[in-house]
């Protein structure tokens, strides 16, 4: 690889030829401020905030370090008089007009625009003018657009189209620029899948995920309600990032400890229906394979992915099996099983997820979801939702005690545990495939070709001496990549995949923390996640869905074994073809 030498402050730094005077200036431990800047997604130069003085023989200029190349020689002065006089000056430009309510934005201290005018002393616009006023758009289940905080970065854009979606861009020009729908209509009218990824890159409070907390606080207080809570497998790994921690932590314990300490009656683990979806799913894939269903199967976990199939490929949606998500099936279990087992009337319960996903509050709304007359789950909140009602209560996270979730429906298995990373749903559904097919209790059971973050993999399995080709993919624009394949026949003669709508999967959903971009940009979050999963499924006793304890008892009790018409009626569900523009 061709190596460069150049100087950034006085600072000798050596990169690889083709780097930019930002990727020259993090290799040499310094930060340059950006707001528009993502890494391979977003690189345009828009914002003027990443501005430097390089001198590269012919005295010193101004450029943005984000696009502009590095070179041999080169002289980068980050942090003169000039160049701090003009990143001041772009800031006090945006606020002119940006809505400042940082008072009750839920993204106040956690905004990449308010640190920057905290650390260049810009509390107030220099300039005062046309200041646009738009209508908030409260239109979808799971998302709030602010126009009013939008600082035209472009970020939302380009996470949208990198999901193949594109339902958001430029309208108009000048003064009158902003990031809207084809027609300025209704987020709800256009084919969003809900994903969240535009909420996770925004750099403001321009794009939030919708906040349902007051609806939780209403039913904790309410003494007629029996509230309980479920978590999805990847909070655990992403929960403490809200409270300062590491990347990767895993705090499962601490996590169960303040939902009790927040009031609600039972604490369960949404892992406990990842094990029951792998045993449904299983049984489905046989039935299929012996006699004659839609081939490949492709899993229905995500409901990011579920919308995308019905926008974008609505005549394949014979191929997604017809499992409920792990969400949906532990309100349906719930709201049923446990609703009897407690003798609480289901009317009474208020069933509250935790999820990763923004996307998850569409669904809860779907309709044949609500295997006992009512929705399986009530409300569904993000990570960072249940982080902000955590501090609101005022209970210090990372002091807590770990607590272990409530029996039964708060025990798993290693293979549910991974359900939070892309390629763990599959890993789960060989392990148990592999015991049934083969007639034993294998040791074997970690399918590593099926790990990874990349957005599609693909991988043959032998199992009882039949190959299996099975495919992942995760992110939007790669499950395009993979239903593309199936209109042109499977050429690759895949027989099960598993696809997520997030890129990385739930790790990497939209109701995830925010993390700041030049964060995003350097450290593989999906990766550093993930592992704090891999690691707990490699720690646990029990890492095959259908040897969960939970799940033996569920059949033997309620569902009558496998393949029964109880099981199929609360824990499957059907699909609806949609339009993708309305009026």
């Amino acid at each position: 690889m061709d190596m460069i030498t150049l100087k950034i402050n006085g600072i000798s730094v050596t990169v690889p030829k083709g780097s930019t005077v930002l990727d020259a200036a993090r290799v040499a431990g310094i930060e340059i401020p950006t707001l528009c800047f993502m890494k391979e997604k977003n690189e345009i130069g828009a914002c003027r905030i990443c501005v430097v003085e390089v001198n590269e023989g012919r005295g010193f200029r101004m450029v943005t370090a984000c696009v502009f190349p590095a070179s041999e020689g080169m002289e980068v002065l980050t942090n003169t008089e000039k160049v701090q006089k003009a990143r001041k000056t772009t800031l006090e430009l945006i606020l002119s007009t940006h809505e400042k309510k940082c008072l009750s934005c839920s993204r106040s201290t956690n905004c990449e625009l308010q640190k920057l005018c905290l650390d260049y002393g810009v509390d107030e616009s220099a300039f005062e003018g046309f200041k646009p006023v738009y209508e908030l758009d409260n239109s979808t289940p799971h998302l709030v657009r602010d126009n009013n905080k939008c600082i035209l970065c472009r970020r939302c854009v380009a996470a949208c189209n990198e999901q193949y979606v594109g339902v958001i861009g430029a309208n108009n020009r000048g003064i009158d620029t902003n990031i809207g729908t084809p027609f300025e209509v209704g987020l709800s009218n256009v084919p969003c899948i809900s994903c969240g990824q535009c909420t996770v890159v925004c750099p403001t409070g321009a794009l939030v995920e919708k906040d349902d907390t007051d609806k939780i606080w209403e039913a904790l207080a309410d003494p007629t309600k029996h509230v309980v809570v479920q978590t999805a497998p990847s909070i655990r790994a992403t929960l403490g990032e809200c409270f300062g921690m590491p990347i990767g932590s895993n705090v499962e314990g601490k996590m169960v400890a303040a939902l009790r300490r927040l009031g609600f009656d039972k604490v369960f683990d949404t892992d406990f229906a990842a094990d029951l979806t792998i045993v449904e799913e299983a049984n489905e894939l046989v039935q299929r394979i012996q006699n004659a269903g839609t081939l490949p199967m492709i899993t229905s976990c995500s409901p990011g992915w579920v919308k995308f199939c019905e926008y974008y490929y609505p005549d394949m949606l014979a191929h997604l099996s017809t499992c409920k998500s792990p969400q949906q099936m532990a309100g349906a279990v719930i709201k049923t099983y446990y609703a009897e087992k407690m003798g609480i009337d289901a009317k009474d319960i208020v069933s509250v997820s935790v999820m990763p996903c923004t996307a998850k509050k569409f669904e809860i709304g779907r309709e044949d979801q609500s295997a006992a007359g009512v929705p399986d789950v009530d409300i569904a909140i993000t990570t960072r939702e249940l982080g902000r009602m955590i501090e609101r209560a005022g209970i210090k996270f990372t002091a807590l005690p770990d607590e272990e979730f409530d029996s039964p429906l708060g025990e798993d298995t290693g293979a549910a545990v991974i359900f939070g990373a892309t390629g763990g749903v599959m890993e789960a559904a060989l392990r148990t495939a592999n015991d049934w097919l083969t007639g034993k209790d294998n040791t074997e059971i970690d399918f590593t070709a099926v790990r990874g973050t990349m957005g599609l993999k693909q991988a043959a399995v032998t199992i009882n001496g039949t190959e299996i080709k099975v495919a992942v993919a995760s992110g939007a624009a790669a499950a395009k990549c993979v239903m593309d394949q199936l209109k042109a026949g499977n050429p690759a003669g895949w027989t099960f995949i598993e696809i997520m709508g997030c890129p990385g999967g739930c790790v990497n959903g939209g109701g995830q923390p925010i993390q700041p971009q030049s964060v995003r940009d350097t450290v593989d979050l999906k990766a550093v996640r993930a592992k704090a999963l891999y690691d707990q499924d490699a720690a646990m006793a029990i890492r095959k869905s259908h040897e969960s304890p939970v799940v033996k008892t569920l059949y033997s009790e309620w569902y009558d074994g496998f393949g029964g018409h109880k099981a199929h009626h609360d824990l499957h569900t059907s699909y609806v073809a949609r339009e993708k523009y309305t009026k």
